[in-house]
């Protein structure tokens, strides 16, 4: 199962920083990034590094309007199944709605929901 992680923050550069200090190398990771980036952002370091995918979603909540495109990120990035993935959302408003979407079939089967990380 991949080991997933919400992560939420004031801002997407707060967001993917805090995804940055946890990254681990060696480790097949998969980020799904809810927003552009507001400037130079901390994985700009990561780019290119074998076992690191990077996936942008723009903005508009993932559980509502931007549903499919969520579906759609994720259903791609688990056709090979990352050990770790960090999903960053731009607004907390929604949270236990996302989770509960990530903990029905199909998966429930996949993912192993793990602590939020807040930035």
């Amino acid at each position: 199962m991949t080991l997933t992680t919400l992560v939420t923050g004031p801002t997407a550069a707060a967001r993917e920083a805090a995804i940055a200090n946890t990254l681990e190398p060696g480790i097949e990771t998969a980020l799904i990034l809810e927003g552009l980036p507001d400037g130079r952002t901390s994985l700009a370091t990561y780019a290119g590094v074998s076992g690191l995918q990077i996936a942008r979603i723009a903005p508009g909540c993932l559980c509502c309007t931007g549903n499919l495109t969520m579906r759609v990120t994720l259903n791609r990035i688990l056709r090979h199944p990352p050990a770790r993935l960090y999903i960053g959302l731009a607004t907390s408003e929604h949270l236990e709605r996302i989770r509960e979407f990530l903990t029905c079939a199909p998966y429930d089967k996949l993912l192993q929901i793990t602590k939020d990380l807040h930035a």
